[in-house]
């Protein structure tokens, strides 16, 4: 007997991702996957339900393989600092806050600290408004914190010539006194008032931010480090993704990285090897395509804007400093082995060009020793990588996962940290493809935005926030990045196969845009602009016009 799909879309233009056939007319879903398209459809029963799409673009769903999600989702509850451009709005806005918070702390989210244009902020401005009660404002990179004076007194830390911490610092004025800046790992006492986070809270960032997600498109997320060290919330992190996927608030599919910090040695018999992993041996690829445990997170470095990633020649102006890494390098590589031994993929954070060599290094030893390993290893962003870099990050089959939305956003500030020569070498694209190498596509939410459509246009443009060109050697076409966020991010996660084309048997994830941004006669300037229509997670319309879940063959109507 004939299947019967669930819905037909036809009448649209439809770009497959798939080379053998990379545009159709027409789609068929069945129970959450895709059926066929065009003359797949022919032998089948008629639909439940067709939707005329009226010339709208059908892609894959866009997949961030690298955003922060309860991250993300808390600046949507906390005072947003994003649009402030002087010290006086920033104090402005959180003095707003106070008035209205009810809660012991007052909270901001998305600092630029190098937007402002009075300077920085002070100290005693700071206490001032908080009027006893401590404030923290978190930095829009995740790699610093600005609080005031009572912060640091709940968190221990001395208002007068305070012991510095490994792998951050704890910045002081002229008078050995803290100036409220806390870099790295500076911030980890702070952050340990605050945490373990409810899993209310937990839940409600997660349903706020996927709710966001689907608005633009976005069918898959993969959160880049959870549950351990300063990017976590929880331990038990996991548990309150399981509790928002139980309660039906996360509406995108999401990966989660653990952070190294979380794992631990885990004993078994005398003949197994010694790993680093969750308690049960629990390790990467557990779960399902709707909630699943991806590799393990590990920072080696810090932030190029802070100018803590580690580089093997000086900052630009800045003599004598290279950045540093975020723990002893030894003892990093032997927690990332170990936890190659237990079965977890790698997915190692790297900026500085010193920390990327050093990255390749330890996958490529996990690689020899371990195999090929359950899902791609990964470098995260590669603020600054080498020729030499990209053909070793494919000689070891990693991935590399840079954020082109950084230039749009900070390029006139890391043109200033790189110099007009590293600047070329800084977050590539074409450079990427061009060695063989995986290149999926990510924005790092909240630090950049994470709208799909605005990285797309800032894998093509590549300008910086003044109109500079940054990197222009590594520009890609519309075609390539959107490829990136559905083809290129499904290799990355280790879903290649099952999510990223519209082919027969693939997961029926879909966005309907407006317009199509690889046609040739779409401005790239424009491309950011072009409207989601609707966002399909299996089968189930999750954002978008009523019709689609209405039409039947009796009753056609349009999208649009």
């Amino acid at each position: 007997m004939p299947l019967r799909p669930d819905t037909v879309i036809e009448n649209a233009t439809i770009i497959t991702g798939d080379p053998n056939r990379p545009y159709a007319s027409r789609v068929g879903l069945w129970n959450g996957v895709i059926l066929g398209v065009d003359d797949d459809l022919d032998t089948l029963d008629e639909p439940a339900h067709v939707i005329d799409a009226a010339g709208a673009t059908l892609l894959p769903g866009f997949n961030d393989v690298h955003a922060h999600s309860v991250w993300f989702g808390q600046t949507l509850m906390e005072a947003d600092l994003g649009a402030c451009r002087t010290s006086e709005e920033v104090y402005r806005a959180l003095g707003e806050r106070v008035k209205d918070a009810g809660a012991e702390w007052v909270i901001a989210s998305n600092f630029h600290p190098l937007a402002l244009q009075d300077g920085p902020l002070r100290i005693d401005r700071l206490d001032d408004i908080g009027d006893g009660r401590p404030v923290v404002i978190k930095h829009n990179s995740g790699h610093a914190l600005t609080v005031s004076s009572e912060a640091l007194r709940r968190a221990g830390i001395a208002l007068d010539h305070p012991d510095q911490p490994d792998g951050g610092e704890i910045r002081v004025d002229e008078h050995g006194r803290p100036t409220g800046l806390l870099d790295e790992n500076a911030m980890r006492p702070v952050q340990a008032l605050l945490q373990p986070e409810s899993e209310t809270l937990i839940t409600r960032a997660l349903d706020l931010a996927t709710s966001r997600y689907v608005s633009e498109g976005l069918t898959s997320v993969t959160d880049a480090g959870i549950a351990g060290g300063w990017i976590g919330h929880s331990p038990r992190e996991f548990g309150a993704y399981q509790t928002a996927r139980d309660k039906r608030l996360l509406s995108t599919r999401m990966q989660t990285m653990i952070t190294i910090d979380a794992l631990h040695d885990v004993a078994g018999a005398p003949e197994d090897a010694t790993v680093r992993s969750l308690s049960a041996g629990v390790r990467t690829g557990v779960g399902d395509e709707w909630l699943q445990i991806g590799p393990a997170k590990i920072f080696t470095d810090g932030s190029l804007i802070g100018s803590t990633a580690a580089m093997s020649q000086d900052y630009h102006h800045c003599t004598h400093h290279r950045g540093y890494f975020q723990g002893d390098p030894e003892l990093m590589r032997d927690h990332a082995l170990e936890a190659a031994a237990g079965g977890w993929s790698l997915a190692m954070h790297a900026i500085g060009d010193a920390a990327v060599d050093y990255a390749v290094d330890v996958i490529g030893e996990a690689r020899r020793r371990f195999g090929v390993p359950r899902m791609p290893h990964r470098i995260e962003h590669g603020g600054v990588v080498r020729d030499d870099q990209l053909a070793a990050i494919a000689g070891v089959d990693a991935v590399l996962v840079p954020q082109p939305r950084f230039i749009a956003e900070f390029g006139d500030a890391m043109i200033d940290k790189l110099g007009p020569d590293r600047s070329l070498l800084s977050y590539p694209g074409q450079r990427v493809l061009d060695a063989g190498v995986v290149l999926p596509g990510s924005s790092d939410r909240p630090v950049a935005g994470g709208a799909p459509l605005s990285v797309i246009q800032a894998f093509v443009e590549r300008c910086t926030e003044s109109g500079q060109d940054y990197g222009p050697a590594d520009r890609i076409t519309a075609a390539q990045a959107v490829h990136a966020y559905t083809v290129g991010s499904a290799q990355a996660t280790g879903w290649a196969g099952r999510k990223g084309q519209i082919i027969p048997g693939q997961l029926a994830d879909l966005v309907v845009l407006g317009q199509d941004p690889t046609d040739p006669g779409t401005d790239p300037s424009e491309i950011a602009d072009i409207p989601v229509l609707a966002t399909v997670v299996g089968g189930e319309t999750v954002f978008g016009d009523e019709h689609w879940t209405t039409l039947s063959p009796a009753h056609k109507e349009t999208l649009l």
